[in-house]
């Protein structure tokens, strides 16, 4: 992606953009109108951010402000904008609310089978910290829970 970055909070205006991306990106875990709007009637605690092109919305992410602990909820990226670097600047955006909203962890679950997603939480910084079995259903796939320690203001 060339230039800056720009995310904007997402808006209520975003569901059926969102719910259309959801499906093409996660299929049976895709979250519906009805999870959208609960999640965007739960803010300030939940937070999510968009990033648009001239098609549309080609990412967003949520975060769960909890205290010591922020839970990262979502990461999605259109597969036309993957390789960009967006979902690399979508958490690195979710980490310093997280921060700003004075929490110590930041904490995601991953599908195991989701090589690309774990790679870039790798990259990021995040640990293994537990695993829950045959999570995600119908599949029968794993549920990795991932933890990275954040560093506050100086």
């Amino acid at each position: 992606m060339t230039g800056t970055l720009v995310t904007r909070p997402v808006r209520w205006q975003d569901i059926p953009a969102l719910v259309r991306l959801e499906g093409e990106l996660f299929a049976e875990d895709a979250w519906t109108v009805a999870s959208w709007w609960s999640e965007l009637a739960a803010r300030p605690r939940r937070d999510y951010v968009a990033v648009d092109d001239a098609q549309g919305v080609i990412g967003y992410a949520g975060l769960d402000h909890g205290g010591e602990v922020a839970d990262i909820m979502t990461v999605a990226v259109a597969a036309r904008a993957r390789g960009t670097g967006i979902g690399s600047a979508l958490i690195a955006e979710l980490e310093a609310r997280a921060v700003a909203g004075g929490a110590a962890y930041l904490m995601l679950e991953v599908r195991d089978d989701n090589e690309p997603a774990k790679n870039l939480y790798a990259r990021k910084g995040f640990e293994t910290v537990s695993v829950r079995r045959r999570y995600y259903q119908p599949d029968d796939v794993d549920a990795l829970v991932l933890r990275k320690t954040l560093q506050g203001p100086a």
